[in-house]
């Protein structure tokens, strides 16, 4: 009997994906595991049961926000999942190619589409949802289970690879373009038949947007845009059917910028793959516009209104992000419990040595608040206006997205001192941790670097704090 040899050396997804194909029979009087006293202790678990390893409410806790509802979501997106996508994403990444088929099969249930955002949109999303959830039961509690099991995969790339276009670059033109624009590409886009990315950053500006250098002059009978500029690090920009471009219309500042949706297939348009470090298999583009010709019609909102936009348009991809740094955190801390429960050292377990519980223990403090923080934020977005959106929780939103992913870089560097070597090898046990520690600049960086968020957060305090009154 090989069983302890090989579950010593291999991670338990390995037995997974082969035992079923090699499986012969049982051992007379083979050990039966023990069950996991959590299942005991607390009803209604789900998932893998490692304290810390999954949110509080999978392993019983109770919670004032999460239904049947979202109970069946989550069993349908964790089933699609493990059937079509985690057995697969190695050698996808290897390959830096996220098959469109996974894509397809995506919206079919509805999943992609759920990545958008908290509300569902029947006209463009259709009325097919996982779990056979209702489109009015939708919330932004389902938009947190979604990018979580999405997450789960191991792959920050995998996750901009299929839901970053329609996230980030398909929401301004849902929220702010006209209708023959929603028409044209949102429900394409939504059910995975087309591409969009969001075109923002340049050579010389990423998170100061105001900076861009990327014009748009309206040609003497004013019925196009002449564009002219430079774009990278575009997710998603190498195989986009369409661009939601920021501009400068106008004059120098946040004044002079505009939105405007690019066909690819416009010319004078070039795309070029970059390589990155992580989020492997993304589609990150350098795009060059050469005099493209854009309809004026095919402005996203008003003219000179961009800057204002984009600002509206990072609190849902700021939260997108810090879902991704909190699930891609637990991830690391559940395999590198799992692995000091296997693992010898001087003649015991790594979880008997206090110097590894201690490291999980600083993994587990710094992961459980941002879920606290996350669900009271989603809480808010369930209730709010768009205006009281952006007023009460922008700041709180950046402040959260530059603590999650400072704490997955630490959760990162943790997990890889606990595997050791087999953290810094690509495949193995500690897979997912050694490519997940690749793609933490992935998300540090975009959405708002975590210098210019954390200042963003107290200057938007300071705008909500009344006036000191005279003593």
């Amino acid at each position: 009997d090989a069983t302890k040899d090989f579950n010593y050396f291999h991670a338990q997804r390995v037995m997974d994906k082969y035992g079923p194909k090699l499986y012969i029979g049982d051992l007379k009087d083979r050990e039966e595991e023990p069950a996991n006293p959590f299942a005991a202790m607390l009803p209604d678990t789900y998932g893998e049961l490692v304290p810390f390893g999954d949110p509080s409410w999978y392993q019983g806790w109770r919670s004032p926000y999460y239904t049947d509802s979202h109970k069946k979501f989550r069993k349908a997106i964790r089933e699609f999942m493990d059937a079509e996508v985690t057995p697969n994403i190695g050698k996808w990444l290897e390959a830096e190619d996220i098959p469109k088929e996974v894509i397809t099969k995506m919206a079919k249930i509805g999943f992609l589409q759920s990545c958008i955002k908290g509300v569902w949109n029947k006209e463009y999303f259709g009325d097919v949802l996982p779990g056979g959830v209702r489109p009015e039961e939708f919330n932004w509690f389902h938009f947190i289970i979604a990018i979580t099991e999405l997450s789960r995969g191991g792959s920050l790339g995998f996750v901009w690879a299929t839901t970053a276009g329609i996230n980030i670059g398909l929401a301004p033109v849902l929220n702010f373009g006209a209708k023959h624009l929603k028409d044209l590409v949102a429900a394409d886009c939504a059910n995975g038949r087309k591409y969009i990315a969001l075109a923002i950053t340049e050579p010389w500006a990423g998170s100061d947007v105001s900076a861009l250098k990327t014009s748009a002059k309206l040609t003497p009978d004013g019925k196009h845009y002449i564009v002219n500029g430079i774009k990278k690090w575009i997710t998603n920009g190498t195989w986009a059917n369409y661009y939601t471009t920021a501009v400068r219309t106008g004059g120098e500042g946040m004044g002079g910028i505009s939105l405007l949706l690019i066909d690819r297939n416009t010319p004078g348009i070039s795309v070029k793959k970059m390589k990155c470090q992580g989020v492997l298999g993304s589609g990150t583009a350098f795009i060059v516009f050469e005099d493209v010709k854009v309809p004026v019609d095919y402005r996203i909102g008003d003219e000179g209104k961009g800057f204002k936009y984009i600002m509206k348009n990072f609190n849902t991809e700021r939260f997108y992000i810090v879902l991704q740094a909190l699930a891609a955190s637990r991830l690391c801390y559940e395999d590198a419990f799992k692995y000091a429960h296997k693992r010898k050292t001087f003649g015991k377990k790594l979880i008997d040595h206090p110097v590894i519980r201690n490291k999980l223990a600083h993994m587990a403090r710094q992961i459980e608040p941002i879920q606290s923080w996350t669900e009271n934020t989603a809480n808010q977005l369930n209730q709010l206006s768009a205006s009281e959106q952006v007023k009460y929780l922008a700041g709180s939103i950046a402040l959260m997205k530059a603590h999650s992913t400072i704490v997955f870089e630490y959760c990162t560097r943790e997990a890889i001192q606990i595997f050791g070597g087999a953290g810094y090898t690509r495949g193995g046990q500690g897979e997912r941790v050694e490519r997940l520690h690749r793609d933490v600049r992935g998300v540090a960086i975009p959405g708002g670097s975590e210098e210019i968020l954390l200042d963003l957060g107290v200057r938007q305090a300071q705008k909500l704090y009344p006036a000191v009154p005279k003593l």
